[in-house]
């Protein structure tokens, strides 16, 4: 931020959230405020004031405000090529059940203090043998392996995550369903504020708007976002459903930990659409031909936050405490792990592998995969879907099964290695 020729002063701003009542500030105003960081428009001074007064003032736990900041640093990013992703997408065809074949992701915001083994990153792997994922990351803050780090680790060839671009992502899907989404190439405006958070020392707005800032958001169809506070749980439902999100589900362990956890309860917040009785038209959804010119005209569905438990018993699993799902810590065991257990070379009974089947499942049921009543996903597949339906509705252990298929058939395994080879090839230059 050496810069500050163009710099504006949000000076007024900052003197009512330093006040007696900051909530007269909108949410408007602060997502404005902040999107001049992405432009390297603020002094480090009233950058770094921004930062502070939200966290002090809590505005930056604010439904809206979330919503509202998640969404200005979207139009700050690199913007992919949504028709040709369209496309892609229409092409691959992967519905089933109530999946529709779009993107998918499995996220948390981090900050748990857990240290456990790269959950999101290898279920969002497994996940792709039939999901398309956009899984977006970034290297570690506040642990010792993020997901950008466990990748770039695998032996013998990793894949090159900066390949992975607005103008390149369609030809990744184009030949595997799996993409990683490295943040710093997307979000280039944070590399404004990145020294800024790293002297302040606590967690900013911008730990929490990372599960929001999918480069790809308004494309993805569902997923699931783990917070280390349970606190911030219906927040951050809340903040998603007014981004327009319908198919998600807010998890956090009752450690406080940011995934569906092995060693005891889930906290869930689940986002459900269901029919709007002031609905005026016709109540089947297929009649597209169903228009009205009355802008104001109630919506055929309503979003609905639902709060339930899960239990690892949900999805057929003991528990395991935290202490045996701790990975190997660095980044190159525990991409040495990951391989294995893409190779099932892991047991059964490993806690790990439960750890990872668990939210794996997870987002295949949110996806609406596992709401088919038949499964033909190949070779391995006996295709004898498990109807029993656990918290929240959910097929839970039909999960535990599609995720167990696609590392028993090599699905996962192959996901990442087309992955691997496709930005391989990719010229960066």
């Amino acid at each position: 931020m050496a810069d500050h020729s163009q710099t504006i002063s949000i000076a007024p701003l900052l003197n009512i959230l330093s006040g007696p009542c900051p909530t007269t500030v909108t949410a408007d105003e602060i997502a404005s405020a902040l999107a001049l960081i992405f432009d390297n428009r603020l002094s480090q001074i009233q950058c770094s004031s921004l930062l502070t007064l939200l966290h002090v003032t809590k505005r930056d736990r604010e439904a809206p405000v979330i919503a509202k900041c998640a969404a200005r640093m979207r139009e700050a990013a690199a913007q992919v090529d949504r028709p040709a992703l369209r496309q892609i997408i229409r092409k691959k065809a992967l519905k089933e059940g109530n999946y529709k074949g779009g993107l998918c992701d499995i996220v948390g915001t981090g900050g748990d203090g857990h240290s456990t083994f790269n959950v999101s990153t290898t279920a969002s792997i497994i996940a792709s043998s039939r999901l398309l994922l956009s899984k977006h990351g970034n290297r570690a803050s506040s642990s010792m392996s993020g997901s950008a780090d466990l990748l770039q680790s695998v032996e013998p060839k990793g894949p090159i995550i900066e390949a992975v671009s607005a103008g390149t992502l369609h030809e990744v899907y184009g030949e595997t369903n799996y993409a990683f989404l490295f943040a710093p190439k997307f979000h280039p405006g944070m590399r404004h504020v990145a020294p800024i958070r790293k002297d302040l020392g606590f967690r900013t707005i911008f730990n929490i708007l990372g599960p929001l800032a999918n480069p790809v958001e308004g494309m993805i169809e569902a997923r699931i976002v783990g917070v280390a506070n349970r606190s911030l749980g219906p927040i951050f439902a809340e903040a998603l459903r007014l981004s327009g999100a319908k198919k998600a589900m807010v998890v956090c362990g009752a450690e406080e930990l940011d995934e569906i956890s092995c060693a005891g309860p889930t906290y869930c917040w689940q986002l459900v659409e269901r029919p709007n009785p002031e609905f005026r038209g016709p109540r089947n959804e297929e009649d597209e031909e169903y228009t009205t010119s009355d802008e104001e005209a109630p919506p055929r569905t309503l979003t609905k936050i639902e709060e339930f438990q899960l239990h690892p018993s949900d999805f057929g699993f003991p528990v395991h405490p935290l202490s045996e799902v701790s990975g190997g810590k660095m980044p190159k065991e525990n991409a040495a792990i990951l391989v294995k257990l893409l190779k099932n070379e892991l047991p059964e009974d490993d806690p790990v592998l439960r750890f990872v089947l668990t939210n794996a499942a997870a987002l295949f049921v949110m996806a609406g995969i596992c709401d088919a009543d038949s499964s033909k996903m190949g070779h391995g597949d006996d295709g004898k879907v498990i109807t029993e339906t656990g918290p929240g509705g959910g097929r839970w252990k039909e999960g535990v099964r599609r995720a167990r298929w696609a590392i028993r058939s090599g699905e996962a395994l192959r996901a990442l290695e087309g992955y691997i080879e496709v930005t391989n090839r990719i010229d960066i230059r």
